[in-house]
């Protein structure tokens, strides 16, 4: 069963349909809609700001999601896929964004709707990625815009294959 911690006074919230993976780590003042999954050694340290994560996400395997005391949030929208081993500390990812595997996004950085974020890639503080575009490298630069129905089709399809994945533990 997943570690599940209250920390000064906040408890996480579930919305309904999520997978929480055996061994992944859910702390303090975290809020995650409907029909997501946290995948194995993920930790999501909501101690010293908020967390707060759509309908529909995936968190794969070993991610860590933090923030800054008193400075920076994460905000995740729905049917985002956040790839193995990702990093985001105290950013915002929207709607239908996809972060690649290894990649770290840092404090105050905006992923925009329909982003890809390249695996590997290291998005600095304050960065603003576009809707629509793809960004990759260290640091990240933007790389091209990409078709808005293609980028769309293809994350809402990891989305919900995560979906799917998920089920199967259920079992």
């Amino acid at each position: 069963m997943a570690l599940i911690k209250s920390v000064r006074g906040f408890t996480p919230e579930f919305g309904d349909n999520c997978f929480l993976a055996d061994n992944a780590t859910i702390i303090g003042d975290v809020v995650i809609g409907n029909d997501c999954s946290i995948w194995f050694n993920t930790v999501l340290r909501g101690d010293v700001n908020s967390i707060r994560i759509g309908n529909q996400v995936n968190i794969q395997d070993g991610s860590v999601l933090h923030t800054l005391y008193e400075k920076s949030t994460i905000e995740i929208g729905d049917n985002v896929s956040i790839g193995h081993n990702v990093t985001i500390h105290g950013a915002a990812i929207k709607d239908g964004a996809l972060i690649g595997m290894g990649a770290t996004v840092l404090d105050h950085a905006i992923v925009g709707e329909g982003a890809i974020v390249a695996a590997g890639s290291l998005v600095l503080s304050n960065t603003v990625i576009e809707p629509g575009s793809i960004w990759g490298g260290v640091p990240a630069k933007f790389i091209k815009k990409v078709d808005p129905e293609q980028a769309k089709e293809l994350n809402q399809k990891i989305a919900k294959n995560y979906l799917m994945y998920s089920q199967w533990y259920k079992e």
